[in-house]
C-alpha cells in the first residue's frame, strides 16, 4: 500500500533539490531552464498534496516574474486541483504541471526522475 508520509518524507530532499536550482536558475534570468526545474520537481512530488502544492505556488510565482498571464491562470487552477484532489490519487503521473499541457494528460517521465521516484517508494517503511 502507497504510505503518502513517508513517499513525502523520502521525495522531499529532491523536489527541494529542484527548486532550490529553479531559484537558481531564475536569478540568473535563464527563466527556461528555471522552469524546466519546477516540471521536475512537480513530476517527483506531485503524489505528495503539500509538495504538490508548493511546487504550483513555485510555478505561480514564477508566472508572475516572466509575466505570463496563461501561466499565471493555468497555475491558479491547478492549486486548487493539487490542494483538493491529490490526497485521493488522482494526479495524472508525469504530468509535468504547467499550463502548456492539459492538467489531466499522463505523460511518460523522464528516466532519472523514474529512478528517484523508485527509490522513494522503496523506503516508504
Amino acid at each position: 500500500m502507497f504510505n503518502t508520509k513517508s513517499f513525502t518524507r523520502n521525495i522531499r530532499p529532491y523536489v527541494e533539490a529542484e527548486l532550490a536550482q529553479a531559484h537558481e536558475k531564475r536569478n540568473q534570468n535563464n527563466q527556461p531552464c528555471a522552469f524546466t526545474h519546477l516540471e521536475n520537481a512537480h513530476v517527483l512530488g506531485q503524489a505528495s498534496t503539500r509538495l504538490h502544492v508548493k511546487v504550483h505556488v513555485q510555478m505561480l510565482l514564477w508566472s508572475v516574474k516572466t509575466g505570463n498571464l496563461r501561466e499565471f491562470f493555468g497555475q491558479l487552477f491547478r492549486i486548487v486541483g493539487a490542494a483538493t484532489k491529490t490526497i485521493f490519487g488522482l494526479v495524472p503521473h508525469g504530468n509535468t504541471g504547467g499550463a502548456n499541457v492539459s492538467p489531466f494528460k499522463v505523460m511518460p517521465i523522464k528516466p532519472n526522475l523514474a529512478r528517484i521516484l523508485k527509490k522513494a517508494r522503496s523506503y516508504e517503511n
